[in-house]
């Protein structure tokens, strides 16, 4: 027994909408369907999903979520490519990080700044 698309909703934070948009794009090509035709989510669908949300909420573009995916329903023979795809997005996640870690250096500042004139005023 698996999960419907509400309870796959409501444990991802992913609207039905969101789901079925996936799935109609090929980026869930593997939800199985039950005797009445419903989604039947499986765990190993959640586990693909948790890694569609990592890449989508690292800035990954929903076309290249859908061709590694693509790539990975051909098989072992696409292990390198798929590898590639991961250590070009990390690169692109460490630019990010490094980013947001100037511009928390800079909002510091200013906290340090408020703090120093807020003394003053005292």
């Amino acid at each position: 027994m698996g999960y419907s698309i509400a309870e796959v909703a409501e444990r991802t934070h992913l609207t039905p909408h969101t789901l079925r948009y996936y799935e109609k794009e090929g980026i869930l090509p593997f939800i199985d369907r039950s005797d009445s035709g419903n989604r039947d989510f499986k765990e190993k669908d959640l586990e693909w999903l948790e890694l569609i949300c990592c890449l989508k909420n690292t800035g990954m573009p929903i076309k290249q979520i859908k061709e590694y995916i693509q790539l990975c329903l051909k098989g072992d023979n696409t292990i390198d490519v798929r590898r590639e795809i991961f250590i070009k997005h990390r690169e692109e996640v460490i630019s990010q990080i490094a980013e947001l870690q100037k511009n928390l250096d800079k909002i510091n500042c200013k906290i340090n700044f408020y703090d120093c004139a807020c003394k003053k005023t005292v």
